[in-house]
């Protein structure tokens, strides 16, 4: 994923940068991205869909735990 993203910021550098390649061989630049990217707490797609979904069900039992609570405190 690191590898990809890396590779994809590269290239827009240098489509957005067309003289890139003599202020910073692209070996360098990609290894520092590379580099950059790995130091941040990043997540896949398909983690982060599967937390959203654990997220969801977990309030959807907070929310029949609280409706439950509710009835039995107005039954005391």
């Amino acid at each position: 994923m690191i590898k990809d993203t890396a590779q994809r910021l590269l290239e827009e550098l240098q489509s957005q940068f067309s003289q890139t390649d003599q202020l910073i061989p692209k070996r360098e630049l990609h290894l520092m991205l590379q580099s950059a990217l790995a130091r941040l707490d990043l997540v896949t797609r398909e983690e982060f869909d599967a937390q959203t979904e654990v997220l969801q069900r977990t309030r959807q039992k907070l929310e029949t735990l609280e409706q439950a609570l509710a009835e039995l405190e107005s039954k005391a």
